[in-house]
């Protein structure tokens, strides 16, 4: 059922990723079926994306608009070149839109340094934020099915202040998102005892213990996916290192049930009669059901998707920038932060 008050408006660089058009409007096109409210503004080359709409049932297509931009940031190029040179970039006029007020929030399957330069330049963080952090769900054994995992890959170097800037954005994405009271946050480091770790680690960890929130301490890599937790903070460079081994893992595990199962006969039938429990396996730990990183701390919502992203994956990132478009995410982070620094002891 159509609610207006639920109406939201996504920019999409169309242009953007590793395929661009063929995949980010069929993306579009999936989602706006599955989400009534749901309007779309498409921003590239409107050469290469209107005949791809050209067959979309009439209904859809008046939720799509076309909006043009001459340039494309390539996936490898250098992100202040970007940001400095290609003012008409799909990337940077689908940003400029949400800095306008025409649109309620931002995806991109774009270069990953181009995106977060340019959102930095054009939204600007909100207050006593010093850098937007990348977060994404990670798949867990929690009985929620994920944790979210921040930062992954936007600052490989942190202060122990920007870690705990990120714990306040990680918690209060998931007290918005999943209406969870006090969500449980940990750091990521090298062992569980309080004396492991570098000096920012430690710095960090006494810092979030004299806050308003509920910080349970360390917690190792494999941790990640069986503690019980909400949030794990980690600087850029490692976070980014846990993500992808993470994938990695996902991959090799599908690979090698694959082989098991084919080896012969028996192992096929085998296969065939546990097929409803292996595709939903299949789904738990499939990245493109995970696909949609938000960069936290912008004065907007800004979703980064997988370059290699296909129609399902990126149709999840824009599913995830419609959620918190919808809680206005952003402002709930700085009313948790002001209400943090308002409660933290004097030092």
């Amino acid at each position: 059922m159509h609610n207006a008050a639920n109406n939201v408006r996504i920019a999409v660089d169309a242009m953007g990723g590793d395929v661009g058009v063929s995949v980010t409007v069929p993306a579009v096109i999936r989602a706006l079926k599955a989400d009534a409210d749901l309007h779309m503004v498409l921003v590239g080359d409107p050469a290469a994306i209107e005949p791809l709409l050209a067959r979309v049932p009439a209904a859809l297509r008046a939720r799509v608009t076309v909006h043009p931009a001459s340039e494309v940031v390539g996936m490898d190029e250098v992100p202040s070149k970007a940001l400095r040179l290609k003012k008409d970039s799909s990337m940077r006029v689908a940003l400029d839109l949400v800095k306008a007020g025409h649109a309620d929030a931002m995806v991109s399957a774009g270069n990953t340094g181009a995106l977060m330069a340019t959102a930095k330049f054009v939204l600007k963080t909100l207050p006593k934020i010093d850098r937007p952090a990348i977060v994404s769900a990670l798949p867990s054994l929690r009985p929620t099915g994920h944790v979210h995992l921040l930062d992954l890959g936007a600052n490989a170097e942190c202060t122990a202040e920007q870690l705990v800037q990120f714990a306040v954005m990680g918690v209060a994405m998931v007290s918005a998102l999943e209406d969870v009271a006090r969500p449980r946050v940990a750091l990521l480091n090298i062992g569980a005892e309080e004396i492991k770790g570098n000096e920012t680690i430690r710095t960090a960890a006494r810092l979030l213990q004299a806050m308003p929130i509920n910080y349970v301490g360390y917690i190792e890599g494999d941790g990640i996916f069986h503690a019980d937790v909400d949030v794990v903070v980690a600087d850029g460079f490692v976070g980014n290192v846990a993500l992808k081994a993470s994938e990695g893992v996902a991959k090799l595990i599908t690979a090698f049930m694959k082989q098991a199962f084919l080896q012969n006969t028996v192992t096929k039938l085998g296969a065939a009669l546990v097929k409803p429990i292996l595709a939903r396996f299949a789904q738990r730990i499939d990245p493109r059901m995970h696909n949609g990183a938000s960069l936290l701390g912008l004065r907007g919502v800004v979703i980064k998707s997988h370059g290699s992203a296909d129609e399902l994956a990126f149709a999840n990132a824009l599913r995830v920038a419609a959620r918190e478009a919808r809680i206005d995410l952003p402002n709930r982070i700085t009313a948790l932060w002001n209400a943090s620094q308002r409660a933290a002891p004097e030092a």
